[in-house]
């Protein structure tokens, strides 16, 4: 059975027409306007029209970056859209106007982490963990083969995690949350400030931002560190030990088969996750009394949340 999943972005969606093997079979793309979320219920709703004149399905997965209820149909809030307590099924389904077809709402993360899990890095594993390494932090949790959502559909907000009491704001309004140093955000931040602090080091990450320190980004410091320079792979490397601490800990909760971590910061391979394996086995409670995991990449890229919305939404209208 097919289901069409919804990346939804802060300006624009992905949306994909899915089989039950994880495979797109067709995909479209619209852009959206962040502050007007009726707009982009319209595209959703254009992009599903557009996808249905080929093809047959019978639920559609939303994939939105936000805090979902439980009950799947809501957008609590949103960091990065204009949801408020939103009836994003309601809305959607309305204007597809078919009674047919199931729509479900979905964390990004968690729809990327499902995609992982069933298709992907974690198909063969019961328990894992996924890492979102982006903007933030996002992270998906499945144990004994179940998504985890929580009594109130929050679960798995790793990046919020306290790691440094009284350090780096955050944009939920406390310091020192895992984010703030295990992200491409936080890359950014410390490469500016190297860029800045240590002028010369940083020759080949000005040279890519054309000597402008505000300007040097995340892609850039990969950039420079696959070409050899030594800062770039000395903030890799930062940023992988903080990614590796902080799975160390989550072990001690969560006892993972793996450790999957995703976004475009895997572009940086070994640099980014020799470093993490190194900093999880240090500091992982009961060292060598225990398994240690792997920690790997990621495998369906930028297509995980249309896929995991997808196969989240099939399996929804079929319970």
């Amino acid at each position: 059975m097919h289901a069409i999943g919804v990346d939804i972005g802060g300006t624009k969606i992905a949306v994909g027409v899915v089989d039950e093997h994880g495979r797109i079979v067709a995909k479209t793309k619209r852009k959206t306007k962040p502050q007007d979320p009726a707009s982009i219920d319209q595209a959703i709703a254009e992009a599903v029209g557009e996808l249905a004149a080929d093809h047959e399905f019978h639920a559609v997965g939303l994939a939105a970056a936000g805090f979902v209820s439980s009950d799947q149909e809501h957008v609590l809030f949103a960091p990065n859209i204009a949801w408020r307590d939103y009836p994003l099924a309601e809305r959607v389904s309305s204007l597809i106007g078919r009674d047919d077809i199931a729509v479900v709402v979905e964390n990004d993360a968690n729809a990327a982490g499902w995609a992982e899990f069933a298709f992907g890095a974690a198909r063969e594993a019961r328990n894992m963990a996924l890492l979102t390494i982006g903007t933030g932090l996002g992270a998906a949790l499945v144990v004994d083969g179940t998504l985890v959502r929580g009594a109130f559909g929050f679960a798995a907000e790793l990046g919020h995690l306290r790691v440094v009491p009284g350090g780096h704001p955050c944009g939920c309004g406390l310091r020192g949350c895992w984010e703030q140093y295990a992200s491409g955000s936080a890359l950014t931040r410390e490469a500016r400030r190297a860029a800045v602090e240590r002028e010369v080091r940083a020759a080949a990450l000005l040279e890519l931002a054309g000597g402008d320190a505000a300007a040097v980004t995340g892609p850039m410091v990969t950039e420079a560190a696959i070409a050899g320079d030594e800062l770039g792979i000395e903030l890799l490397a930062e940023l992988g030990r903080w990614i590796g601490e902080g799975s160390a800990s989550l072990a001690a909760a969560l006892d993972p088969e793996l450790f999957v971590i995703g976004g475009g910061v895997i572009a940086a391979g070994d640099l980014l996750l020799g470093p993490a394996r190194e900093a999880y086995e240090e500091n992982l409670p009961a060292r060598g009394h225990r398994p240690i995991v792997p920690i790997v990449a990621a495998q369906m890229g930028n297509d995980a949340g249309i896929v995991g919305a997808a196969d989240l939404a099939r399996l929804a209208a079929q319970a």
